[in-house]
């Protein structure tokens, strides 16, 4: 928990921001200003049992949502708390006829009734789907991801039909559950259900379930009593849901019962909210110039525009999801965090490293490696360092610009060192990969039409890392933008409610009065070229995958 405001009770309008990450719930009191005043966070229970399978709870979520809330207003009284919003990953949460947890899992745990969305379980589902052609998929780049809704439903109604599918009552979004665990209203988000339910809203103005598609896939059954199990009201994000908080959610968080409660959002796009508003001198505020990165475990490209933009394997356009008046595409990289991790994590010279660094992050310590090496080569740039070692960064597969889910990641000029070196080479040439990812997303949106992209932004842990952040602008050729405020998904969620609440007349205000200040990256020109080339090998990578593919096929085995 921090704590950067000394006069907490001297304010006296206040919004509650909640956050459910993948591995932890966090919470945050946020002033009508955007300053966060106070944080807490709690972790959450992943299940793992096999390969690309990954559940969890929504009853340890919701007590982590209890604490953390509990935590961050204890300070301040309830009747200051003007409003609550919620975010959350895009997991497919399962409940019987009596609103009870239905497990989702092999195992038949009732605890276990969350399908996380990096489980990838339905990637036959998916691919079938998408060899169908059903036109609703133009809205997803034209191919649909297994870490979507309806592959997993078709999933559990193909393997679990008498435990799971006949008993189910609803079916949410993750962060749609929540708004209905606070208010005891089952309407959904249209954030959620139209990013990643196949829930249309086309610019024929058509906004409804497609018969056709459910029809096509299978899922016709899910239609009855007007869709009830996946969402009969559908509510833009930042709308009052119901009365607000219920009697039963105020005795558990808090708050006061009423309290009013946003229309909810996915979480990355709650990032998105709260950081495209960020203002810096020099770098253009208007919202369809900036390309938003939301950086975790995974990372979510957030662009927006004013009219709808077909971008082949680029998620979208989504109208209303994210900006009221504008399409939003959505690109992303199914491991950010977690591919850095996992390379930190499973080089032989990382466990010596930690012995001897105390309370300083291996990133920190690698970054130091790597400015001792630039310096000792008299480098211009770090970046230099990684002439003769490339990687491809889709060790969980690509979710976009390719959108191929079976992509395995490639490092390319390995030696037998294993050393403190050697890893933090690894490091940063993961890093750049990463970046040369974003470059492949934001090439494809120039390629579709967004031709005035001029800044990209930053928020999350990696927003403070400088290899990171550098990197991104170097690669992309593009100012990069870091909020003063990093936890713009917090941030986002609040605004939520601080618009369910009528604070601001509306979003876009919301947006621009909380948004922030924030710090401009600048692009090293000197090193612009030497990345154009390494940018080309990072290209080449793929065409070779492919063609190592090809070649297997042939094989007799």
């Amino acid at each position: 928990m921090t704590c950067n405001c000394a006069n907490t009770k001297s304010r006296k309008s206040y919004f509650v921001g909640v956050d459910v990450g993948t591995g932890s719930v966090r919470a945050a009191l946020v002033t009508e200003f955007g300053e966060i005043v106070k944080s807490a966070d709690q972790t959450t229970k992943t299940w793992n049992f096999q390969p690309d399978f990954y559940e969890q709870s929504t009853e340890d979520i919701w007590n982590a949502v209890i604490s953390c809330v509990k935590t961050v207003i204890k300070d301040v009284g309830p009747d200051t708390i003007k409003g609550i919003g919620f975010d959350a990953t895009c997991s497919l949460a399962c409940f019987d006829k009596n609103g009870s947890p239905l497990s989702v899992s092999p195992t038949g745990n009732n605890e276990q009734n969350i399908i996380l969305w990096l489980d990838h379980r339905a990637v036959k589902e998916a691919e079938e789907i998408n060899n169908l052609n059903h036109p609703v998929l133009q809205y997803v780049g034209g191919k649909i991801s297994p870490e979507m809704e309806t592959p997993k439903l078709l999933w559990l109604k193909r393997n679990l039909q008498k435990e799971c599918w006949d008993k189910a009552g609803y079916f949410f979004d993750l962060p749609d559950f929540l708004t209905w665990r606070a208010t005891g209203v089952d309407s959904r988000s249209s954030c959620s259900l139209v990013c990643k339910w196949t829930y249309e809203m086309s610019i024929d103005g058509t906004e409804n379930w497609n018969l056709s598609y459910f029809k096509q896939i299978g899922l016709e059954d899910l239609a009855e009593n007007n869709w009830q199990k996946i969402g009969s009201v559908v509510l833009p994000p930042g709308s009052a849901v119901g009365k607000g908080i219920s009697q039963k959610s105020a005795e558990e968080l808090g708050l006061l019962p009423g309290t009013p409660v946003g229309a909810s959002m996915i979480d990355a796009h709650a990032g998105g909210l709260g950081l495209i508003g960020c203002r810096v001198t020099g770098v253009d505020p208007a919202f369809h110039t900036r390309v938003g990165l939301i950086c975790g475990t995974s990372t979510c490209h957030m662009a927006v525009s004013k009219e709808a933009t077909f971008t082949p394997g680029i998620w979208g356009p989504y109208k209303n999801a994210m900006i009221p008046g504008m399409w939003l595409n959505e690109g992303g990289q199914s491991a950010t965090g977690k591919l850095i991790d996992h390379i930190i994590d499973t080089h032989p010279a990382t466990e010596k490293i930690k012995e001897k660094i105390g309370d300083m992050h291996i990133q920190q310590y690698l970054s130091n490696i790597l400015e001792e090496m630039s310096g000792k080569r008299n480098f211009k740039s770090v970046a230099l360092l990684t002439k003769d070692l490339h990687v491809w960064p889709d060790f969980h597969g690509n979710r976009s610009p390719i959108a191929d889910p079976s992509l395995k990641g490639i490092i390319c000029g390995l030696t037998l060192a294993a050393d403190e070196e050697n890893l933090a080479l690894l490091y940063l040439a993961t890093v750049q990969a990463l970046s040369y990812g974003t470059r492949h997303i934001i090439d494809t949106l120039k390629q579709s039409g967004y031709n005035e992209i001029k800044s990209t932004l930053i928020c999350g842990g990696l927003s403070k890392n400088p290899i990171f952040t550098q990197s991104q602008a170097d690669v992309c050729n593009l100012p990069t933008v870091c909020p003063n405020e990093i936890e713009s998904v917090l941030l986002g969620a609040a605004i939520l409610g601080a618009c369910a609440a009528g604070h601001f007349k509306d979003m876009t205000s919301a947006i621009q009065s909380m948004g922030g200040e924030g710090q401009v990256v600048e692009p090293n020109k000197d090193v612009i070229d030497y990345h154009n080339k390494k940018y080309e090998v990072f290209l080449k990578m793929y065409d070779d995958q492919i063609n190592y593919r090809d070649i297997m096929k042939s094989a007799q085995f």
